[in-house]
């Protein structure tokens, strides 16, 4: 996936540990440990904007574009929606 997801690392510059962060912005410790290892296929707006409320971040201190192998795959799921 091009997506790479930082939240580790954001969590450790801020000192904070995951369950803390779940606790505040209401989800389950497990979902939120699916998010940090990137095996989601998606995140809502509205949790995204509570992480970076509570770790005072900008979206794009969790979220990292880095084009690769995967990205072939996206391009032809978008063609094949045409």
């Amino acid at each position: 996936m091009p997506i790479v997801i930082r939240l580790d690392v954001m969590l450790a510059k801020r000192k904070i540990r995951s369950n803390e962060l779940a606790e505040a912005i209401g989800i389950t410790p497990s979902n939120l440990s699916l998010l940090k290892s990137g095996n989601v296929r998606g995140v809502r707006f509205s949790t995204l904007a509570a992480i970076c409320k509570f770790l005072e971040c900008q979206p794009g201190d969790i979220l990292e574009y880095k084009p690769g192998e995967d990205e072939s795959e996206v391009n032809s799921n978008e063609e094949s929606e045409k």
